[in-house]
């Protein structure tokens, strides 16, 4: 897979902390664009966000994806992946942790932040999978 692939990703938390859920839309992919939901259970919203980024990566990785442009409506993930801002949270630095051990399987990640209204889809999936896992 040449091009570059777009990649929105989302967390929601009700509560903060609360019920969590990601959700992750894949554009430029064969068969696509892929949507995908997680329910995470009791958390952050940042922890929420760095779960949607990883859900996206491994799927990324098991379709072999090599170039992607992340998107993200939260400042804070973007910023600490971009080297902005510092990682404190031990919760967080073991999530990050996961993040770097994905990307090395890329051969290149861009992340950028999104005004929250160019997100939409992937706060909705975010939000479905908390939804789904009250409604079973």
């Amino acid at each position: 897979m040449e091009e570059e692939v777009i990649v929105f990703i989302d967390g929601a938390s009700r509560g903060n902390p609360g019920e969590a859920g990601c959700g992750v839309v894949i554009l430029g992919v064969e068969n696509g664009p892929i949507h995908l939901t997680r329910y995470i259970g009791h958390a952050t919203n940042n922890t929420a966000e760095y779960n949607a980024l990883i859900l996206a990566l491994e799927k990324l990785k098991q379709i072999g994806a090599r170039r992607l442009r992340i998107k993200s409506d939260s400042q804070l993930l973007v910023f600490q992946l971009n080297g902005r801002y510092a990682v404190k949270s031990p919760s967080i630095r073991k999530l990050f942790r996961v993040y770097t051990s994905l990307a090395v399987h890329f051969e290149s990640i861009v992340v950028e932040h999104i005004p929250r209204e160019l997100n939409r889809e992937a706060d909705m999936l975010a939000n479905l999978a908390i939804d789904e896992k009250h409604a079973e």
